[in-house]
Order: structure tokens, then sequence, then C-alpha cells
């Protein structure tokens, strides 16, 4: 069981999201879209999409520094693991609550307004769910686990496991003393990127490029004289179309 848990079951993931994610935008692009339901209700949405942006972008990189970046890099440089461990309750529990703040108030909107309701696919409680599970632990395990006891030291486990995976010869023995929260949160984690390919969450792989090659576009105040101008071109255009019809018309 541990070698399908941290060998077998890490590539399945990682191959659903690659081959999913492909499949989707070659079959489905018209449904590549984070299908915003802004129309529907504005107000709950924009404080919950806020706090869960750029929490989740926080936290993603707060993972980057903890898990791929070797344990000797930070003793290199000068910064203890007590304070390390320090900064990353700290920043982890700050932004690991402004991402599950926006995820709970974007489940209430989703449960309370009933257009919104109408119009959530199955596929949205799926991802609802893989979200609110992977941060849920997350904290858990920040805020719960490594207050009460000693903070775990993952980047001598975790961190080399998931550098591992990524070079294509992971140490399942690694993770075999992993506590148990932290090993829920990194299944769960590899859960939500195998489902994300077909849910709405498959927006995060588009960046908007194009806006920064796109010429700007140019609003010109509308004053009295310009409205006035106006009229007279719809007006000249008006009369040489009837002009144009009659010309047209047969003669008796």
């Amino acid at each position: 069981m541990n070698e399908f848990l941290w060998v077998v079951y890490p590539y399945l993931c990682l191959t659903v999201l690659v081959v999913g994610t492909l499949a989707r935008y070659n079959y489905d692009q018209i449904g590549w879209t984070s299908k915003s339901s802004e129309l529907l209700e504005k107000r709950m949405l924009r404080t919950g999409s806020l706090l869960f942006h750029w929490g989740i972008i926080f936290v993603f990189f707060g993972h980057v520094a903890g898990l791929l970046v070797p344990i000797e890099v930070y003793q290199a440089i000068g910064i203890s693991e007590r304070m390390y461990h320090l900064g990353a309750m700290v920043m982890g529990g700050i932004t690991g609550l402004m991402t599950l703040a926006g995820l709970a108030l974007l489940l209430l909107r989703r449960l309370g307004v009933k257009r919104v309701l109408r119009n959530t696919a199955p596929a949205d409680w799926v991802a609802l769910g893989f979200l609110i599970a992977t941060v849920a632990m997350g904290l858990l395990m920040t805020l719960g686990y490594n207050a009460t006891h000693l903070p775990y030291e993952y980047r001598t486990t975790v961190g080399p496991w998931i550098r591992g995976v990524l070079l294509l010869h992971p140490d399942a023995r690694l993770m075999s003393q992993v506590p148990l929260i932290l090993q829920i949160h990194i299944l769960t984690a590899l859960g939500l990127f195998a489902v994300s390919p077909f849910t709405r969450l498959v927006h995060v792989w588009s960046l908007p490029l194009a806006y920064l090659r796109r010429a700007p576009m140019q609003y010109r105040r509308r004053t009295a004289a310009s409205a006035q101008g106006s009229r007279r071109r719809v007006a000249a255009k008006q009369r040489a179309g009837r002009t144009s019809a009659e010309r047209r018309e047969p003669h008796a």
C-alpha cells in the first residue's frame, strides 16, 4: 500500500492531469473557462473570489519555497529551523485562513443564492470538495499539529519525496513516518490535480498574454458638438438609404 500511495498514485494523478488538460484544450476550448456567475450575484463573489485567489497564490509560492528548495539552501543562508517554521506557521496560517474563508464564502453563495445553485454542475461540487479538504488539512497541520507538537520537519521527508517524484525516482520510504494529517493533505491535493481538467479549475492554465500585445482601447468624451455631429451623420445615412431604395424601385 505504501508503494501504491506514494509511487503509483502520484503518477496516476499527474498523468490524468496532463492528458486530461491536453484533451480538454483540443476538444473543448469553448468550455475552457472559469464560467463566471458574476451576472447572477456579484457582492459575495467579489469578496470570496479575492480572498481565495490571493490566498491560494501565496499558499502556492509558500509550498514551492518549502518543498522544492532543499533544506541545505536555508542552512547556507543562515535561516535557522526555528526561524523557518515560525515564518511558515505565521504566513502559512494567514494565507491558509484567507483561502479557506474565501472558499467558505463561495460555498455559502453557491448554496444560498438560488440562481447560482441552479447553475452549479456536479463538477463544481467535486472541485469545491477537493479544494476545501486540501486547504482544511493543510491548515490543520500548520495551526493544529505544529502548534500543539514540535513543528514537523517536512523538508527532510516530504520535500525530498516530491523532488523525487518530479525527477522520476520517488522514495516511498520517506513518507512512512509522515503525520497522517499531512499525508491526507498530500493525497487530496493529488486528487485535486487529477479532477481539475474536468472542472472549471482548468482555467488556471490560461494566462492572458494576448492582452500584453493588444493595442490599447481609446475612449473619447462625448460632447454636445460631437453628439450633434453624430446625429447629423446618422440622418445623412438614413437619407442616402431612402434615396438608394427609391432608385431601385421599378417605374410604373
